[in-house]
């Protein structure tokens, strides 16, 4: 296996120092307010845009929270292609403050709308909550498209982790014609196969926030009934077939215990027929996207992610 990143080595050690504790050794609420702390402890200031607007769609259990981008020196009035993020943290952490800063650069450097849907999470809210919620949003966004000024035949799906766990499922639902089809499936070293114990996921990178420990109880709070482990809509590469997908791009990295699962569902993908794109860092761990402070290439993968969604909106367009 390849070495860790120096900077990511800096900060396994700056955390030993500092006896930080993994998410599953503190309780829920402790583990919240950790999570949304590493905003301000391992992001750059947020980037401005032209417009932040916040905002609800109908849910199944109430008003679904979203958050709405549009880029920079872009007007008002302009019709965008848009991409609808779901925020990674082992549905039981995270919203659409916790990924704020990465949805705004996002924007900026794929020149596209970005909303954010804050939706339920676990324990509170087990499976298939917050797939039912971004089910909701999703077709919310799409109806309403022109209101929002987005271009209805160029919406993409994205998330990290747990986000990119639901992105894989609305893609398999577009493809079922379940819900409008996105045209792109942006999967940032996502969970795709949920039904693992912790000698599944392999040797453990020591000092790592991310282990299979970890996973495990995220698995638990998120989906606690084991028959439930195997549905495609929690473990997508559970499905039949994934043919006929829309385009992916999958982001997968050498010292996280998604390592595995995330380059074999790029795997299938591609054997399967669908144009898959494959950013593998090996020296990197699980969440580098949102250390931008903290690791510098970050700022690298996240315009990277941008870059094959504005290639993906660009294609689209000249085909239409």
């Amino acid at each position: 296996m390849t070495h860790v990143n120096p900077d990511v080595a800096a900060l396994i050690a700056a955390g030993k120092a500092a006896g930080a504790l993994s998410y599953e050794a503190m309780t829920l609420d402790e583990a919240r307010l950790a999570h949304l702390a590493r905003r301000d402890t391992h992001q750059l200031p947020a980037e401005p845009v032209s417009e932040v607007r916040d905002f609800t769609s109908p849910g199944p259990a109430g008003p679904i929270p979203l958050r709405l981008y549009r880029p920079a020196d872009v007007s008002s009035d302009t019709v965008l292609p848009c991409l609808f993020f779901m925020h990674g943290g082992g549905w039981i952490l995270g919203s659409v403050d916790s990924h704020d800063g990465l949805c705004r650069r996002l924007a900026n450097q794929a020149g596209c709308c970005v909303i954010s849907v804050d939706y339920r999470l676990a324990p509170e809210h087990p499976f298939p909550a917050a797939v039912d919620d971004c089910v909701a949003a999703y077709e919310a966004v799409v109806a309403n498209a022109g209101a929002l000024n987005i271009d209805a035949s160029r919406i993409a799906v994205g998330g990290d982790s747990a986000g990119g766990n639901l992105a894989a499922a609305l893609a398999l639902m577009g493809r079922d014609g379940t819900i409008p089809a996105p045209i792109q499936q942006t999967l940032i070293y996502p969970v795709v196969d949920i039904d693992q114990d912790r000698d599944d996921y392999g040797p453990d990178t020591a000092g790592m926030l991310i282990t299979g420990a970890t996973m495990v109880h995220f698995r638990d709070h998120y989906v606690p009934h084991s028959d439930h482990r195997k549905d495609w809509r929690a473990s997508p590469l559970a499905a039949t077939s994934l043919a006929d997908l829309p385009p992916a791009l999958v982001v997968v990295c050498g010292h996280d215990p998604l390592k595995a699962e995330g380059l074999a569902y790029a795997d299938r993908l591609e054997r399967e027929g669908v144009p898959v794109t494959l950013l593998y860092l090996s020296d990197q761990p699980h969440g580098v996207i949102t250390m931008t402070k903290v690791v510098p290439q970050a700022i690298d993968i996240q315009d990277f992610v941008a870059a094959s969604l504005r290639d993906a909106f660009r294609v689209r367009a000249a085909t239409a």
